[in-house]
Order: C-alpha cells, then structure tokens, then sequence
C-alpha cells in the first residue's frame, strides 16, 4: 500500500466511526508487544525510542507506555521542540508521557531540537534496543538535522534496531535511498507493508525481517469512500497559466434538451475547471448561453448532433484534456451515428472520455470496450442498455449485487460508475462503494451534475478511477449539504452551489 493510500485508509476509518487516536493506540501496542518478542530480557534491557514530529513519533510514544506497563526501561528522545509535534494524536500521547514521567523512574525523556544535544554516549549497553520513530513515511527532501546525526548514530550501535513503518529516509513508495536512511534489523508496518518495503532489492538490507500487525482497519475503510478519500485532490499550482487546471469539451444538447450540457458544464466549473467549452446544435446554443457566461458554447448547424459536426469536434477535442458526451443529446438516428463514430475516433487518439445520458443508449459497447481511457456514468436503467442486459438483477445482499454487477462490468476496460442510492464504481477487479447522496437528488439534472464533475476531474489529471471514486463521493456530499440547507426540495443548479465545499477536508 503506497504512503497516500494509507494516509486515505486512516481517515475513512476514522469517517466510518474509528478515532485516528484509537488506531494510534492500536499501532504503539502493537510495536511495544513485538518489541518485547526481540528482547524479553527486561531486566537488562533499556529501550531508547527516537521520535519525530509526526504520526511515526506517536506510535513511539504510545510504545513506550506499554512497554514500561511491562517492565522495560524506556528512554524517549525528541528530535524536535514539543511545540513542533505537528500531530494533534501525536500530541494527545506526549503529554500523556509528560504527566507520567515525574512518577516514573523507569522513564527518561531527552529533547534534542538540535544536533549539538544529542547526548553519542546515550547508546549504552549493545542490550538495549534502539527505535527509529524519526521519520516513517513522511520523508521530503535530503534528511535534515538533528535527524542526519541520529540516524548516523543508530547505524553505528551494535544494538538491535526496530524502525517503524519504513526505515527512516527510505522512500515509502518506492524504497530508494537518496540520502542515508537507518539500517534496520527488524520494519514493523501496520495494516499492510508500505510499497517501498517491496522495492529495490538494494533496499532489502535496510528493512531486515518485515512484520506487518494489524491495527483494528476494517476493510471498509478501504471499500466504502469517505472523506479521506479528498486527501487525493491535486493542489493548485500558483504559477499556472489558464487551462492548466483541466480544459473540457462538452458535446451534447438538442432541440428538446438544454439544461442538461449546461448543468454538466457548470458542474464541471465549480468542480475546478478551467475552461469548459459546449460543442451543440444551434437550436441548444442560446439557452444553454443564457445559463452563464463562464460557459463556452460552439454552436453547429443542425436541431441534434449529426455526423457533419465530426470535423469541429475532432479538431477541439485535440485541444483540451478530456471529452464528455452524451448530456442531453436525445435518441435520434443521426446523433446514435455520430456519437458512435465519435467514440470509436476518441478511442484511437486515446483521448480520455467518459460517457453519460443518451450515449449510453446509443453507442455500441464493441466500439468502445478496450478503451482504458473511458468512464461511463449510467443509472441502472442505462447500465442495462449499454450492457445489452435483458432480464432484471434483482438481489438484495450488497456482497452479491456487487459481484453480480461487477462480473457484468468486466466487459469493458474502462471505469463504471452505477449510479443509485448505493454508488458503485468498478474497474476490473477494483471496487468501491458510495454512502454519501440524498433523497432531493432524485430530481433531474443531477446525474449530468455528476457527469460535469466526473469529466472535470479526469481532465484535471487524475486517472479514471479516481476520477469516478472522488465523483461519486463529491456529488453525494453536495447533494448532503443543500438538503442541511433547502431540506430535500432543491434543485440541480442549487446542489452545484456546494460542490466546491463538498470537496473541502478538514484534516
């Protein structure tokens, strides 16, 4: 599991009712009793744990209380100010140390802020057992001091050396070592053994013998999205020129249809975009102008998209980073050949697209099924007429339906996202579901809503899969929020007002 994914792990159990502190807890038992396992020579033994600011230095700390509930001597030492603990858990557990320690003389506590305090003699006895708590998986850059000298330190003692999560100054993702990093004789990781413990063989020799302890996870935390899951957004780069933050094509709108582009384009606005443009027939063009001025609307001649219109799109969707189809396009017969020929074109540019509304009804799945870069976004009623699936799936165990409706989505390479009270998102054998929604969301328009975000994300680099994961979850918050505000009558536009909230953390 790579450093993000486990950061999103933690706070999706914490989503689901788990206090980060309980798993803290769980994680510094766990190291404290496999430490015991190392040396159960408590008499002799002194256990020094060096800490950073961060979750690493918490789990050390928590260590420490059970390991002197077991006898040992402990000696922690801080290689930074109190002040600077940068974890409110972290916190919460060294100022249970400090209102111990005066009661306690089986504990010493030492803070090194700075290289010149580190105390070379503190090593003592070759019984003790050194802890690297230092960095874990929150490395950036060249190792800075104090943390230089106390690696240093360690690697120089004969003593036995436990480092958790990763040895400090290895890349968690991928294991390199570009700097120095501590010679372990024994990695303990939690839930599941970071990636960079699976790295390159050189890294081997740094983590010694691996041992991964559950922590109480459950592995909901890792099906169900939650708001962890946010942790995934992308920053915004303040040097960024205009379209740096996802350029949209929008093709889509007819006669009868016109909000739905609109609502899509708007959608895809709030969500981060920064240039969305509306590719539609002239009979759509000036009320789905009249929604907003931000919207770029290309209007061609015709009451639906038609295969005339192939020539434009094809040439503006060289210039933007993803394509979204089928909003509002209606069921004629031209627009079925256009948007089938379309897809097929996109296909072989590899041009990142997803599908939703009426092109799920008329484009054929042959056409686009080893497309990787394809999301579709349907409804149950869409899912089957894409999938050409004739006879109801009607199950009631979740464990079941997701089977059945994920084996039925392995036709395809692309992401499935089946809308419903439970959202379920599929890629190959990769599942997730989404919680998050509301009974308001019933009314028309938030379906293309999702399609906007969905497109607005994926144009903005993330990959497909997330793309869909963060839509899913995104969407269902916002429609949560304008029901704690409008009660369940709200509409479509008045649920895009709170997308860029639903898509705020507050971690």
């Amino acid at each position: 599991m790579n450093p993000l994914d486990m950061m999103v792990v933690d706070f999706n159990a914490e989503y689901l009712g788990i206090p980060r502190l309980s798993l803290m807890e769980n994680a510094g038992r766990a190291l404290a009793y496999e430490i015991s396992k190392i040396n159960s020579n408590i008499n002799s033994a002194k256990v020094i744990i060096f800490t950073g600011s961060g979750g690493n230095g918490g789990d050390g700390f928590v260590a420490a209380r059970h390991l002197l509930n077991m006898g040992f001597k402990v000696k922690i030492v801080l290689l930074t100010h109190p002040s600077k603990i940068n974890s409110k858990d972290s916190i919460q557990n060294w100022n249970v140390l400090e209102n111990m320690r005066p009661y306690l003389s089986d504990l010493e506590i030492e803070i090194c802020s700075d290289s010149s305090q580190i105390d070379y003699e503190l090593l003592g006895s070759d019984e003790n057992i050194l802890i690297d708590a230092i960095l874990g998986t929150g490395i950036k850059g060249a190792i800075r001091e104090p943390f230089r000298s106390s690696i240093n330190l360690i690697n120089k003692s004969n003593s036995p050396v436990v480092s958790v999560d990763v040895p400090s100054g290895m890349n968690p993702l991928n294991g390199e070592i570009n700097d120095i990093s501590v010679d372990a004789e024994y990695t303990v990781s939690f839930h599941r053994a970071k990636t960079g413990l699976k790295g390159p063989e050189s890294a081997s020799s740094k983590i010694g013998k691996l041992i991964v302890c559950d922590i109480g996870i459950p592995k909901e935390a890792e099906i169900f999205l939650g708001a962890g899951d946010l942790l995934r957004l992308k920053s915004r780069d303040s040097n960024a020129h205009k379209g740096a933050n996802g350029r949209l094509l929008i093709v889509g709108g007819s006669k009868e249809y016109t909000g739905a582009p609109a609502l899509a384009g708007l959608s895809a606005l709030a969500a981060g975009a920064d240039l969305v443009t509306i590719i539609c027939p002239d009979s759509a063009a000036i009320p789905i102008k009249s929604y907003s001025p931000d919207l770029i609307v290309k209007n061609l001649p015709g009451d639906y998209i038609n295969p005339e219109m192939l020539e434009t799109v094809l040439e503006l969707s060289k210039k933007v980073d993803c394509v979204l189809v089928g909003c509002g396009a209606g069921d004629k017969e031209e627009t079925k050949i256009a948007l089938n020929s379309l897809a097929k074109k996109l296909g072989e540019l590899k041009k990142p697209l997803v599908m939703d509304a009426d092109a799920l009804k008329l484009v054929d799945k042959e056409l686009v099924k080893n497309q990787e870069n394809l999301i579709i976004t349907p409804h149950m009623g869409e899912f089957k007429a894409f999938f050409q699936e004739e006879s109801p799936i009607i199950l009631f165990d979740i464990k079941e339906k997701t089977s059945a409706f994920q084996s039925i989505s392995q036709q395809i390479k692309g992401t499935i996202l089946l809308k419903g009270k439970l959202d379920m998102i599929f890629n190959g054998k990769k599942f997730r579901l989404n919680k998050t929604g509301s009974p308001g969301m019933t009314v028309g328009g938030t379906g293309d809503c999702l399609a906007g975000l969905v497109a607005a994300l994926y144009s903005q680099g993330h990959s497909a899969w997330v793309s869909a994961c963060l839509g899913a979850f995104i969407n269902g918050r916002a429609g949560e929020l304008a029901q704690n505000k409008w009660g369940y009558n709200f509409s479509a536009s008045k649920m895009i007002e709170f997308l860029s909230e639903a898509m705020k953390h507050d971690f």
